[in-house]
């Protein structure tokens, strides 16, 4: 859709809005599509397009037949119109408690394919006029952390309705399938996200776990599918039972991986390994075990079960075989910070401006680039948007029949919006991405610094009048079920909570990682946030001096210390809260990421990106400990490479070798 195209639907838009008896085919021909049609044929084929263009934005083109005139459908005799009220978005009024858990659950999304979606339904309410601009409250700050590229697939092919295929990795047999399926849902259960779909090659109902999908999503060119009526992921994954119960037996380096050895059921001397200590571990899954062990690399071996002990060895082979590929050109555009973005479409163009209209109406007088940051653009892209705007009008084109827009000294006035003031109805994503973004905050505690009472009446309230607001399409939000972000640290939780709103030190025992040591420290608590139901707090540290980010379920102590939270560093209110804070110690990496690894530039914070021809991504992020890479390689097995520098690279693959040589013949089974 060109801008020339974008400016024709415009006008046929406001054309079609602005007339109360309708208009005839030659009138419109004539005022609105002038010389692009070069005769009826062609003229009707383009109607007919745009027609359709116009009902996938939210308005239904209606046709009004003369019934005196001679054939009931004589084209001729034909006119057309939209209702002032067709498919428009209800009055929302809002309260400013129900704004901010609308915002909370609308961020929830913040890098999911959902989030765009969520925007797009906060920039709807705030264009008409029933949404009070809030801040988002310090303490906390809840996320959902997307399922890697495999959950931006699924959203779009099951909205869209298209059948995919991509390579799993089956529970039953082990090995990796190919399958094609209808997507009817998404939704989130025991940690995982999985999809619910019909798989064609069983002729059946299957449910799928987006992390055991080995290969990217294509969509299955020239077909289509209809969901079943009244279809409800929540309700049917509720049917899913959780993995039973299993022990895993790991030979360990002594006085090594602290985090596995707490969880051990029994631990001794290995009988095979003198430097090593046998333990078992339980657990349900062996994929998201397997992942956490590859990243341990050569200081544990899986003895049993086999499966678990094939899985981890399959991703330090991939982790291998990645390395070993074909050479990559390193290049990254001249601009700085370049972050992985979906290309912009002239529908996005045309559908931001069903936005932008209403918006400006509610909100006159805004800078110019406050209204380019509302909605995520540039300066240069909300002026071409303008520039289109005020040469679109009704078909007579005199002065007082187009739109008119201002932004004298940089500051956006509108005087006529032509029946543009209120913005169409929630599509059924928006719908989706407010309304399960609202369920999975229903367990939260503490909710945006509001007494649970209050907070509990402004979810209930801000609920039902968007599931009012939403109409058919709310009801076909059920396609994606999210999980509760509830921590289950529920103590921690509430203690820092408590010492964020009375502005407190705590005294922290914690359990690190990546040091692979347990540490005490006095830190000020800024604020929680979570990934998915994995909750963190930011803080600043005393032995550290520096903002430092602690997950709560390696807390292993933590109570007031008796003193007060010093003045040494403040949150700087950006959304969402960073995982990691830039260092003037940090080393600049740059990774080659695959496909299905691409999201990891995102939950890195790359510093640039660069697109391969590949789908997948250059990029180059900052780490504040170099001796990690390894355990980051590995733990994501095949999907990221290190490619500078070299020396890294090099420690990297020395690592994954030591590691893969404990699994002798599992190291060559095949993938899956």
């Amino acid at each position: 859709m060109s801008a020339s195209r974008t400016e024709r639907l415009l006008n046929l838009l406001l054309a079609l809005l602005n007339t109360r008896v309708g208009l005839p085919r030659s009138v419109l021909r004539e005022k609105v599509y002038h010389d692009t049609a070069a005769n009826d044929v062609a003229f009707g084929r383009m109607f007919e397009r745009d027609k359709a263009e116009l009902k996938q934005f939210g308005f239904e083109v209606e046709t009004l037949m003369d019934p005196g005139s001679f054939g009931a459908d004589d084209p001729a005799s034909a006119r057309y119109r939209i209702g002032k009220d067709s498919n428009r978005l209800p009055e929302v009024q809002l309260t400013p408690a129900e704004c901010t858990v609308l915002l909370l659950a609308a961020q929830l999304w913040e890098r999911a394919a959902l989030g765009n979606a969520a925007a797009n339904a906060v920039r709807k309410l705030q264009a008409a006029g029933g949404f009070t601009d809030v801040e988002l409250p310090a303490g906390v700050q809840p996320r959902i952390k997307p399922a890697g590229q495999a959950f931006d697939d699924v959203v779009a092919a099951m909205h869209g309705r298209h059948p995919v295929r991509f390579g799993y990795l089956a529970v039953s047999t082990g090995r990796e399938e190919t399958r094609e399926v209808e997507p009817w849902g998404l939704g989130s259960r025991f940690g995982q996200w999985y999809l619910v779909g019909f798989d064609r090659g069983r002729g059946a109902k299957r449910i799928f776990r987006l992390s055991r999908m080995t290969t990217a999503l294509t969509v299955v060119p020239g077909s289509s599918f209809v969901p079943p009526e009244g279809f409800n992921a929540r309700t049917e994954l509720d049917s899913l039972n959780e993995l039973p119960l299993q022990k895993a037996v790991l030979h360990v380096d002594k006085d090594r991986l602290l985090a596995l050895r707490r969880r051990a059921v029994v631990t001794e001397i290995s009988d095979v390994h003198p430097h090593r200590d046998r333990i078992a571990v339980e657990f349900r899954d062996p994929e998201l075990l397997a992942e956490e062990l590859a990243s341990y690399g050569p200081h544990v071996e899986v003895a049993e079960p086999a499966e678990l002990r094939a899985a981890v060895a399959r991703r330090l082979k991939g982790a291998l075989e990645f390395d070993a590929a074909l050479a990559v050109e390193v290049e990254f555009p001249e601009a700085g910070r370049a972050p992985r973005a979906r290309k912009r479409t002239s529908e996005d163009q045309l559908a931001r401006m069903l936005q932008l209209v209403p918006f400006l109406v509610h909100h006159q007088g805004l800078h110019i680039q406050e209204v380019a940051d509302r909605f995520g653009i540039s300066r240069k892209d909300l002026i071409d948007d303008l520039k289109i705007l005020i040469c679109s009008g009704l078909p007579e084109g005199y002065p007082d029949d187009l739109l008119d827009i201002q932004w004298e000294n940089d500051h956006v006035y509108i005087s006529e919006h032509l029946d543009l003031n209120r913005p169409v109805r929630f599509s059924e994503d928006e719908a989706a991405a407010l309304l399960t973004g609202l369920a999975m905050l229903g367990d939260l505690p503490a909710l945006a610094g509001m007494a649970d009472e209050e907070s509990g009446s402004a979810l209930e309230s801000v609920t039902i009048k968007l599931t009012g607001a939403a109409g058919q399409a709310g009801r076909l939000a059920g396609s994606v079920a999210g999980q509760s972000v509830a921590p289950q640290q529920s103590e921690a939780f509430a203690t820092i909570t408590q010492a964020i709103r009375d502005g407190r030190q705590l005294r922290l025992r914690y359990l690190s990682l990546q040091r692979d040591e347990v540490s005490e420290r006095d830190v000020d608590p800024l604020r929680l946030y979570s990934m998915d139901n994995t909750w963190y707090f930011e803080a600043y540290c005393h032995s550290k001096s520096g903002i430092r980010n602690f997950r709560l379920d390696r807390v292993e102590a933590l109570e007031p210390n008796g003193r007060a939270a010093s003045d040494q560093a403040t949150t700087d209110q950006d959304f969402p809260a960073r995982l990691f804070t830039p260092g003037d110690d940090d080393v600049l990496v740059v990774l080659q990421l695959t496909r299905q690894g691409a999201g990891l530039a995102d939950d890195y914070y790359a510093e640039r990106t660069a697109p391969l021809s590949d789908g997948g991504l250059l990029a180059e992020v900052r780490f504040g400990d170099a001796g990690w890479l390894p355990m980051f390689v590995s733990q994501h097995g095949g999907t990221v490479r290190i490619l500078m520098p070299d020396s890294l690279r090099e420690e990297a693959v020395a690592w994954l070798k030591a590691a893969l040589a404990q699994y002798g013949d599992a190291s060559g089974a095949e993938a899956g």
